[in-house]
Formats: C-alpha cells, structure tokens, sequence
C-alpha cells in the first residue's frame, strides 16, 4: 500500500489533487 492512498482518503481535496500529480509523476 502506497501512503498516496491515505493523503487522497484524507478530506484534503488540493492536497490530494497535488499529490496525486506527483504519483502520477513518479508512476510514469
């Protein structure tokens, strides 16, 4: 399990926005 899940599950909407850029980032 990535620590990516827990950000997005967290009510932070713009925060998990950025950080799902930079998954998708690092994922590329």
């Amino acid at each position: 399990m990535k620590p990516v899940i827990a950000i997005v599950g967290r009510p932070n909407v713009g925060k998990s926005t950025l950080f799902n850029f930079l998954t998708k980032s690092r994922d590329a």
